[in-house]
């Protein structure tokens, strides 16, 4: 998979608001947002929702709204918040995508990818993996946090990792579905031949995403101070320089994924619809089928 895109703002200069302002243009937007046609969706579109794809259009009110329309048609086709463990679990097995079990230093949640370790060959299914594991560390938000920190170890990593087409969606889910929600990409022992892509690609970056993106390397002193900013020595995996001697269990993971459902459906059962950790209804859905999921890209794309 890729783990790199063109932030959606353009690359131009962010305008500060005022909160009145804000609210002016979230207003706005609603206004051209036509009736939620679930509470999946009503859950989708508050306010924080409505500010993150305003910032990522910088406050322009009609590619915001352009934006946000591709995103909920994505969602009710897609129905990402009904995606259970049992679908995707076969995916996790080697560890490739999870939620580590602590924080940075900020409280945002740590997801971990390890591209080398791909176990499959389906992009359709990889891809349910992805968005299964960005909806679980999302909910796992505290209430002060929007965005969470991706650390991606490159051991084991080839071209071969990222085929092209599972790249191009990846990029499409994540800049058109989920913007602002990176908060920082280290990119952990790249091997060089990435380092060369990544000099390809960093141009199509604007300045603030390219501030997000980290290279860290275990043999580097300076770029290893980064992680000591960053997270809890003794928290943070031996994997990264840490002090934490415990790896991925497979079989732990698959008990805390399971228990994350619950509280997901539980969610749903006691929806507000005004906060965002309780947006995902639809207990009447289907499940996902091969069919409901061939259209990611285009639904979501603006």
């Amino acid at each position: 998979m890729s783990f790199l895109w063109k932030s959606s703002n353009g690359g131009t200069t962010e305008k500060t608001l005022t909160l009145e302002e804000q609210q002016e243009k979230i207003n706005e937007v609603r206004k051209q947002l036509e009736e939620p046609s679930s509470l999946a969706i009503q859950g989708f579109l508050s306010d924080a929702s409505i500010l993150r794809f305003l910032r990522a259009r910088n406050w322009n009110v009609q590619k915001s709204s352009k934006m946000l329309k591709s995103a909920v048609k994505w969602r009710a086709a897609y129905k990402p918040e009904m995606i259970s463990w049992e679908e995707i679990a076969h995916e996790a097995e080697t560890g490739k995508i999870y939620r580590a079990d602590y924080k940075d230093t900020l409280g945002r949640t740590v997801l971990v990818l390890r591209p080398g370790l791909e176990n499959t060959t389906s992009g359709k299914e990889q891809i349910k993996y992805l968005v299964y594991s960005l909806e679980k560390a999302i909910m796992n938000l505290t209430d002060d946090q929007e965005k969470m920190v991706w650390m991606i170890d490159f051991q084991g990593w080839t071209m071969g990792s990222t085929p092209l087409k599972v790249t191009r969606e990846t990029v499409s889910v994540l800049q058109d579905c989920y913007p602002e929600r990176l908060g920082l990409a280290i990119l952990y022992n790249p091997p060089r031949l990435f380092e060369s892509f990544y000099k390809i690609v960093k141009p199509f970056l604007d300045h603030e995403t390219s501030k997000k993106v980290k290279f860290v390397y275990s043999n580097d002193k300076e770029s290893q101070k980064i992680m000591a900013e960053v997270f809890d020595m003794d928290k943070l995996d031996s994997a990264f320089g840490g002090r934490n001697l415990a790896t991925f269990e497979y079989s732990s993971y698959a008990e805390q994924m399971k228990e994350d459902d619950k509280k997901m459906q539980s969610n749903d059962a006691g929806s507000d619809a005004s906060s965002e950790a309780s947006f995902y209804s639809g207990t009447d859905s289907p499940k996902h089928g091969d069919g409901e999921h061939g259209a990611t890209k285009k639904a979501c794309a603006t």
